[in-house]
């Protein structure tokens, strides 16, 4: 199973993070599938490759609870509503 999760970067007293599609077995600075964002919370930054997120996230992976935060808060999860097919 994949999730959509933080792997912490940066120095001491200074982390910034990055949004990795990793494997669930993984530790937490283990080996990532793909980088798919960025998130810096001292700055309050954040970039996101909602494509790839997309991608991800239509296969059944699962972000974790701080990952789905700033998921919705960059309205991500209309992207993934809207690219989705009506059924009838």
């Amino acid at each position: 199973m994949v999730k959509l999760r933080l792997k912490r970067c940066g120095r001491k007293q200074r982390a910034v993070y990055r949004i990795v599609a990793i494997d669930v077995r993984s530790r937490r600075e283990g080996r990532d599938l793909r980088k798919v964002g960025f998130y810096d919370p001292i700055k309050n930054q954040t970039y996101l490759n909602v494509p790839d997120i997309l991608y991800f996230l239509e296969k059944g992976a699962q972000p974790t609870g701080t990952v789905h935060d700033i998921l919705k808060k960059a309205e991500v999860f209309k992207k993934l509503r809207l690219n989705q097919p009506k059924l009838n």
